[in-house]
């Protein structure tokens, strides 16, 4: 391991993120039913611009209003490059003590950032708040995903950060059939065999970016949180994306139906095998030590310190999943 440290952000249960346009209060008390780990109430992308002031006074009356129990409440602001952005944080930070976190989008470069915790760390102090507010960013352009890792040591607020596929998409120029969804066109051609043939293997295209995002979390402390799948009739289509997402190690995904929740809760809760397994290993590994040995082998495979911190890692998310349920 590096000599240099990182401290972890935050540790939040985060499999599922639930959207609510706060154009539409009517949703509140259902999302507030829901076992979604994180919900934000949204000012930006799903309210139209003749609404946001509306929008805005919707969210503080149901943050204070509505009973959230212990799910982590947060709120997706408006972006820096519109004059919605300042009375967003202004207003429902001063007026919400039930606000655990702050969603900024389209961040481009860490002065984005910066300037959002400026602004917070204000009021927090004006206002004599106890609850210290952290932030989600968006990575969701070629500007925010080039400046990627600097945006991850932006701010100590920082805890998380969503890829924006859909911004995303456009702001590359990518050929996209569906926010978040794969394309046939995107493939690669086997050789071909024998008798001449060859097999079409669909990839998928936001790989790249996906990991290149997810290493600047792990490197930094972060969680990485897969953004949105936009066809909520497509349950099958959401789980293949958080698998893919999961796969990589990402910590959860967004929900922008209420059906998508329960999809992201299980594909990112460790399975009782996984969980077996992880606890096989530190026992083995126990003895291990106990023994002088350095490494061991289990089920015919080798387990060494590696084995340990993925171990423990995932015990560490089931305990929390466990708690979670037990509030």
């Amino acid at each position: 391991m590096s000599f240099t440290t990182i401290e972890q952000a935050t540790p939040r249960l985060h499999r599922s993120e639930l959207a609510v346009p706060g154009s539409n209060p009517a949703l509140f008390k259902k999302a507030a039913q829901s076992k979604a780990d994180i919900i934000f109430l949204d000012c930006e992308d799903a309210v139209a611009p003749d609404d946001k002031e509306q929008a805005r006074r919707n969210i503080i009356q149901g943050l204070n209003e509505v009973d959230w129990g212990t799910t982590t409440m947060m709120v997706r602001i408006n972006g820096l490059d519109t004059h919605y952005m300042y009375r967003d944080v202004v207003d429902i930070v001063e007026a919400c003590p039930r606000l655990d976190m702050i969603l900024i989008p389209k961040v481009g470069v860490a002065q984005d950032v910066y300037a959002v915790d400026m602004l917070v760390t204000q009021i927090e102090s004006a206002k004599q708040r106890d609850k210290r507010i952290g932030f989600e960013v968006l990575i969701e352009t070629a500007l925010g995903m080039a400046n990627v890792e600097t945006i991850a040591q932006s701010s100590r607020r920082l805890e998380a950060m969503s890829f924006g596929v859909a911004d995303y998409a456009a702001s590359t120029r990518a050929r996209t059939t569906i926010i978040g969804g794969v394309n046939r066109d995107s493939g690669v051609l086997t050789d071909k065999d024998a008798d001449g043939n060859r097999q079409y293997f669909w990839t998928d295209p936001w790989h790249a970016a996906q990991t290149r995002m997810l290493v600047a979390c792990r490197a930094y402390g972060l969680r990485p949180i897969d953004g949105p799948f936009g066809d909520f009739n497509d349950p099958e289509g959401y789980v293949a994306a958080a698998n893919r997402a999961a796969v990589l190690g990402y910590e959860g995904k967004w929900a922008i139906h209420p059906s998508q929740i329960e999809l992201a809760n299980q594909v990112f809760t460790p399975s009782a095998a996984e969980v077996t397994r992880a606890g096989r290993i530190m026992d083995a590994m126990a003895q291990a030590a106990k023994e002088g040995r350095g490494a061991v082998s289990l089920d015919g495979r080798l387990v060494d310190i590696a084995s340990i911190r993925m171990a423990q890692a995932l015990i560490a998310k089931a305990n929390s999943i466990n708690a979670a349920k037990s509030a």
